[in-house]
């Protein structure tokens, strides 16, 4: 272990160098944040962001620097940057500790409050949880975009992010489900309109021959919808998609037939408004 003596005998300052060197010696890159989390530059030109960085320090600056020196991009597993005199000063003002998840290839689900967590607990597969101040920390192996408010109280911290290191936690980290890389998945920003729940009859010759064709068509949809355990309001916009795919052109579909996807989406807990969204969006995707 590389001496502390970088740190004098300031006791705070050496107990977040420790850490910071343990974690970059199991390949998990660090930086120091200061109050508010934010975090230093790592050179002297961006010293208290003089470099003309985002105030907030979340991504990556304009600087001119050598190295990058914001945020996650500053985050290194190299213990002599970590210990050098550039960064002397940040461990002395540091208040935590902090890592880049996706440079150790890693994901973090931040869930802020109690709500969250009970639905991380209904939707998502047990992984290493790690207790913050006012929710927890979701760990699972592997890397993914990151996105911010993907839910009520959760966040996704992965590549391009920073999150602070509070401990290990508990449980044995998962693989990344695709349940979380769906929370990622971005949707046409299309805004309803009130006409948006139908679909006009006769825009195309009809494929489907007999009624039936089109019925176990919308029970199988219902199906899908019924039986998704995770990232319900996703699964709604893919099934209304395949649906309008299949059948939005022949002016089948009827305003009964639309009732029953919208029933089955509110039973697993979207909204009207969400189900006016996603098939708008659909429909948008599909230029009908």
């Amino acid at each position: 272990m590389p001496q502390l003596h970088v740190v004098g005998e300031d006791p705070t300052a050496r107990t977040h160098l420790r850490i910071a060197l343990d974690l970059a010696a199991s390949q998990i890159p660090v930086l120091p944040l200061r109050a508010g989390k934010i975090p230093f530059g790592n050179c002297r030109r961006c010293a208290d962001n003089a470099c003309g960085g985002r105030p907030n320090m979340k991504s990556a600056g304009p600087c001119t620097c050598p190295a990058p020196c914001h945020a996650w991009a500053a985050a290194t597993t190299d213990p002599d940057v970590i210990q050098s005199g550039l960064w002397r000063r940040a461990w002395l003002r540091a208040t935590a500790v902090a890592y880049h998840p996706g440079g150790a290839g890693l994901t973090v689900v931040d869930l802020d409050n109690a709500d969250a967590i009970t639905w991380a607990r209904e939707n998502l597969p047990p992984t290493q949880t790690v207790p913050t101040t006012r929710g927890e920390h979701w760990l699972y192996l592997g890397r993914m975009q990151s996105a911010n408010a993907v839910r009520p109280g959760v966040d996704i911290k992965s590549t391009m992010a920073y999150a602070r290191w509070r401990g290990f936690g508990t449980g044995t980290m998962a693989d990344l489900p695709e349940a979380v890389r769906a929370l990622a998945v971005k949707e046409p920003t299309v805004r309803p309109t009130p006409q948006a729940v139908t679909v006009p009859a006769g825009g195309g010759e009809c494929r489907h021959h007999t009624p039936s064709y089109l019925d176990r068509g919308i029970a199988m949809a219902e199906e899908r919808i019924t039986e998704a355990r995770s990232a319900i309001h996703t699964t709604v916009y893919r099934t209304f998609l395949a649906v309008l795919s299949a059948h939005g052109r022949c002016g089948c579909l009827t305003d009964t037939h639309i009732a029953r996807l919208f029933t089955a989406a509110q039973a697993k807990g979207e909204s009207p408004r969400h189900c006016t969204d996603a098939w708008v969006n659909a429909r948008t995707r599909l230029g009908l």
